[in-house]
């Protein structure tokens, strides 16, 4: 069983670890630079996993998986662009960010390439996050810890990692 032994599935699974809890973590903080500085680490992790899985899975000739993988590293990079600026200065390229994340998100989770309880959660991160986008596309100002939305949209996209770890980790 390779699994984590491999470097690149290790190093996508810590990224995609560092990901979730500093991007759960920045969203409970109320300190605005921690905050920043948590999401900074989430974002840096997350482009650096999905960079490697993109990579990945286009080896391997999964060339959707590997798309939706590509869109979340582009994704996760436009919401960072916004992260210094402050939750309110940030809502357009979080907007913007979100969007591709949902579209990211259906295109890895569509395909039966991970388990099926892997691909609901990010089937419904990426619904929640498209209503969240909408939203914000429409002219409303909804911060990154706006509750309900995007606040509950996040456990589903951290349990959406997990998953991915998991696989990860199982591969032979």
């Amino acid at each position: 069983m390779a699994g984590l032994k491999d470097p690149v599935n290790a190093l996508a699974a810590v990224g995609l670890a560092l990901g979730g809890v500093f991007g759960m973590a920045g969203t409970m903080m109320g300190d605005p630079n921690l905050q920043a500085l948590a999401w900074a680490i989430d974002g840096s992790g997350l482009v650096m996993a999905s960079a490697l899985l993109a990579l990945k899975f286009h080896r391997a000739g999964s060339e959707i998986v590997a798309a939706g993988f590509l869109v979340f590293a582009i994704a996760e990079g436009v919401i960072m662009s916004g992260t210094a600026a402050g939750p309110s200065a940030s809502v357009p390229s979080f907007g913007a960010g979100i969007a591709l994340w949902a579209t990211a998100l259906l295109v890895i989770s569509i395909p039966r390439h991970f388990p099926t309880w892997v691909r609901a959660f990010g089937i419904v991160a990426a619904v929640l996050f498209l209503v969240t986008a909408a939203r914000i596309f429409s002219g409303e100002q909804v911060l990154p810890t706006a509750s309900p939305l995007p606040f509950f949209a996040y456990p589903f996209l951290v349990a959406t990692f997990a998953g991915w770890i998991w696989a990860l980790s199982r591969e032979t």
